[in-house]
């Protein structure tokens, strides 16, 4: 079994679309500002630097950072935080809701009222979302589809399966970057408030 990503990881994974958008209007600042804190090797900077559109940098500083794994990812996090960054890119100040150190030191535990607002935002393709994301058995889900006859309550019970199942992987930014991919993939603005810190 492939071992879990770090949380570092999976928050800019996951943040990764909306970040792309805000941070290409100053490709080059970001890059500037990455590289002066080591964030990149030598071939990865030259190879950011050849890129010639803005996104096209910034969607690959992030996959750069993310293969060097949580340190980088953690780096980046810090930095996207700082004045210099927060002033160029107003849009960023999403950044400060998020506590770096919390999620460095594993996430917190998805709670229920949580599930069941993800449950409320997940229609018909509930079930392909149980299975391919969360990995859900058919004879498990077919289970709970027979004991529960109300879909939101049959969506929070497979959610809640899952996180008993995960036990202490069962975070929110977890959660958050499961649906967050492949084609079920839910709506940024719908399970964002997974990655909020309480």
């Amino acid at each position: 079994m492939a071992e879990e990503p770090a949380a570092e990881i999976q928050l800019l994974r996951s943040l990764k679309v909306k970040l792309i958008e805000i941070l290409s209007a100053d490709a080059d600042f970001v890059l500037q500002h990455a590289d002066s804190r080591c964030l990149l090797s030598v071939h990865g900077y030259q190879q950011v630097k050849a890129c010639r559109f803005p996104s096209e940098k910034v969607t690959d500083l992030l996959d750069l950072i993310i293969q060097r794994g949580p340190e980088a990812a953690r780096g980046l996090l810090k930095l996207l935080n700082e004045h210099a960054l927060q002033e160029t890119f107003p849009m960023l100040c999403f950044i400060k809701d998020l506590d770096i150190n919390t999620v460095s030191s594993g996430s917190c535990l998805v709670q229920e009222k949580q599930l069941m607002t993800v449950a409320r935002t997940i229609g018909r393709s509930w079930r392909e979302i149980g299975r391919l994301a969360l990995e859900i058995s058919t004879v498990k889900m077919e289970q709970i589809e027979e004991d529960n006859s109300i879909h939101v309550e049959r969506v929070f019970a497979m959610l809640r399966y899952w996180s008993t199942c995960q036990r202490e992987k069962a975070t929110a930014a977890n959660l958050h970057s499961l649906l967050s991919q492949g084609d079920w993939a839910l709506p940024p603005e719908s399970i964002d408030f997974l990655l909020e810190i309480k």
